[in-house]
């Protein structure tokens, strides 16, 4: 017995380390972290998509990996439980985690417009949309606001209008067959129905919502506190990627075409409506935001923007 004993505690400190460490990020040979960021393949991931393809995701004081998702939760459970080190992600959903407990800092806006309502052709205005089914992502989205707005403005609530959450890649389909009547979500899924002559744009985001926020870059804390000189050089590439994006030359495209499988006419449509400049988190905006989230019922205490926003590192690029 005192033989066996002799190895347990060194065996125990070193499977404790070991465990501890599965939730860091990875290290290069050069010591500098593989940053971990989680994405659905939306055109609202743009400034990563350039960080990853135009430099191999290799920069002198970090490597990014991207880390693709197929739904919503399943990236939202990997940046909870730290498997990833931050996410492109709903601002509502990254909002609701910080709500939860789990420390999360959005350091810039995904994009800026490019959201659009669609419906089906016969639906001229909002007031058609009375007694159909429209889809929305989630619940905790700024897609949800956006038709929640527009309906109000016309005079109408959710009890007119079938709300459904639906995963993003089904609604054209689903538009197509008659299923539902419209739908709001992150492009090209807007782009997709236009093109494909399914539908018709019911109205623009800033025409319903001006500047309105929807994706943003979000680390976890302990990756920040962690990894300070990285996640500086990290925002500022990004946000030196998202003015190159605005150029739309042909090396965006190909950025976009590594992560997204969609056809280049509805990309450029899609990339009409977006714009990637400018991409600091406003107080006055994102209180917008806020109050919006209070008034639909969605969180019971949203962050306050000095709980959830850290400008402090986009200032420093800018």
């Amino acid at each position: 017995m005192k033989k066996r004993g002799k190895w347990a505690l060194p065996f125990l400190l070193t499977l404790v380390m070991l465990v501890s460490a599965c939730g860091q990020s990875q290290q290069t040979a050069g010591g500098k972290p593989t940053i971990k960021i989680g994405y659905l393949p939306i055109t609202h991931v743009g400034p990563l998509y350039l960080d990853a393809h135009l430099h191999d995701g290799e920069f002198a004081d970090y490597n990014i990996e991207m880390v693709r998702f197929s739904s919503w939760p399943d990236l939202m459970d990997a940046l909870n439980s730290g498997r990833i080190d931050g996410a492109s992600v709903l601002v509502e959903l990254a909002m609701k985690a910080k709500e939860k407990g789990i420390d999360l800092k959005a350091l810039a806006l995904g994009h800026k417009d490019g959201n659009v309502l669609v419906a089906a052709n016969d639906i001229e205005t909002a007031q058609d949309l009375k007694g159909e089914t429209f889809a929305i992502p989630h619940k905790y989205s700024s897609h949800n606001i956006l038709l929640y707005e527009m309906l109000k403005k016309e005079g109408l609530t959710f009890d007119d209008v079938n709300v459904v959450e639906m995963a993003p890649a089904e609604m054209p389909a689903a538009l197509a067959e008659d299923r539902i009547a419209g739908y709001v979500v992150a492009e090209p899924f807007g782009a997709l129905a236009v093109k494909n002559e399914i539908g018709n744009v019911l109205s623009h985001s800033d025409a319903i919502w001006a500047d309105s926020y929807c994706c943003v870059l979000v680390m976890r804390q302990d990756f920040i506190d962690n990894h300070q000189t990285a996640t500086k050089s990290l925002v500022k590439q990004y946000v030196a990627s998202g003015e190159h994006a605005e150029h739309k030359g042909e090396d965006v495209y190909a950025s976009f075409d590594q992560f997204m499988n969609v056809d280049r006419e509805v990309l450029e449509l899609s990339l009409e409506w977006i714009s990637f400049d400018g991409l600091r988190i406003e107080e006055n905006e994102y209180n917008k935001l806020r109050d919006f989230v209070l008034e639909m019922d969605l969180m019971e205490n949203p962050p306050a923007f000095e709980e959830f926003v850290d400008n402090t590192f986009i200032d420093e690029a800018m």
